[in-house]
């Protein structure tokens, strides 16, 4: 696909491009642990394209069982390990299992029946780590899906797993932003998605009011968020942690959240799914060998973190402006 800025008139786009190469002088003078993830990039991107890939299910497939040789299946084998933990799956790349921290099929399928029409849209993915939910948009025919993730490790992994599924990825970008730079783009998206980052902003109203400008008019906001149980417009502004989580700052009621979106200048808000976190789609695994949902909480009431919180629900919410 071409450069995917030729679908939007309206951004900086010599922003963006300054930005990009500012970037990647940036990495082209690698400090002490952007090796780490440029390596494994540089080997899978020797690894042939899949022949087929399947993002419908639950598991994003990538290749299968035998498209590779016995060298080049340890060599995939090498580079993802050098990506844990792995986040969000699953993926199965060439018959490799990888079970992600998060069976984020679940918060997909939560969030499909509210879904706006994504064919022939231009959509943003704010935070997309390693573009699990992006490959899940493309089967909905998207004219190109747009990735802002600023931590190297998933960038890398993103970018490695775009060129595994070659043609089949084409509409897919990734740019190493954050939401800091959402303002090079006005009205430019149709879509976009900004799933488990509010909480982790200082000022989360306004980034909410910069997400509205970078959208086009008529178009949608996902909001997918942690939340705290209640009816009542409050957010839990912890002293230190939140699930043992240092950068957490503002955590919603549904309610609250609601607000958030009305007072931004949001229309048609409406709340999509709120169910309670399960150590049953956040936990540790193979992939993601580190403390997960279940060591956040306190051993003797799941119902409190283990700072004294109420423990989290997960909240979805689309808004149109």
């Amino acid at each position: 696909m071409a450069d995917y800025l030729e679908l939007m008139p309206g951004a900086n786009k010599s922003a963006v491009r300054q930005w990009r190469a500012e970037n990647e002088a940036r990495l082209a003078r690698p400090k002490k642990g952007f090796l780490r993830f440029q390596e494994p990039w540089r080997r899978t991107c020797t690894l042939p394209a899949a022949e087929y890939c399947d993002f419908t299910g639950d598991t994003v497939l990538i290749g299968r069982h035998g498209e590779l040789t016995g060298d080049q299946a340890r060599a995939l084998h090498e580079s993802m390990r050098a990506f844990m933990p792995w986040r969000k799956g699953p993926f199965s790349l060439y018959g490799l299992e990888i079970d992600a921290e998060w069976r984020s099929w679940r918060k997909w399928d939560r969030l499909a029946p509210g879904l706006p029409e994504l064919k022939n849209k231009v959509v943003a993915d704010i935070g997309c780590n390693n573009g699990y939910y992006m490959f899940r948009m493309l089967p909905r025919q998207p004219a190109a899906v747009v990735g802002f993730e600023p931590m190297l490790q998933h960038y890398y992994c993103c970018k490695s797993l775009q060129h595994l599924a070659g043609q089949a990825a084409d509409r897919l970008s990734i740019e190493a932003m954050g939401v800091e730079q959402i303002g090079f783009y006005p009205g430019s998206f149709d879509v976009i998605f900004l799933m488990g980052i509010i909480y982790h902003r200082r000022e989360p109203l306004t980034m909410l009011a910069q997400l509205k400008e970078a959208l086009r008019p008529g178009g949608t906001l996902i909001v997918e968020s942690q939340a705290i149980p209640g009816r009542e417009s409050l957010a839990l502004f912890p002293e230190h942690t939140y699930a043992k989580a240092p950068g957490v700052y503002f955590v919603p009621t549904a309610a609250c959240l609601h607000n958030w979106l009305n007072r931004s200048g949001f229309k048609e808000v409406q709340l999509i799914s709120q169910v309670p976190t399960s150590p049953e789609e956040q936990r540790r695994t193979a992939w993601m060998t580190f403390e997960s949902y279940a060591d956040f909480l306190d051993p003797e009431n799941p119902q409190q973190t283990i700072e004294g919180y109420p423990s989290p629900d997960r909240v979805i919410f689309s808004a149109k402006i």
